[in-house]
């Protein structure tokens, strides 16, 4: 097995917390997905903020392309490693 992690960056927590919940429906993933708020850096206001969902990926099944479009559908997209 390989230590694959996606990261989808997300607008704000309500659209993480729906991505997570969709990427079991939509991908067949086993695993809970992690959510992780990121404040923007030289930003003090707590709204200012992207969320990610940090998504294991042991096995590589998971197509960038599809993880992009996916994260697209909420304004979001994947970050590169």
């Amino acid at each position: 097995m390989s230590d694959v992690r996606h990261v989808l960056v997300l607008p704000d927590r309500d659209a993480a917390e729906e991505v997570a919940e969709a990427l079991a429906d939509r991908f067949g993933t086993h695993e809970e997905p992690q959510l992780v708020r990121d404040a923007l850096a030289g930003e003090d206001d707590a709204e200012d903020a992207q969320w990610l969902v940090v998504v294991e990926d042991p096995e590589g099944r998971l197509a960038a392309a599809e993880l992009d479009a996916f994260a697209a559908e909420w304004d979001g997209w994947r970050e590169e490693p």
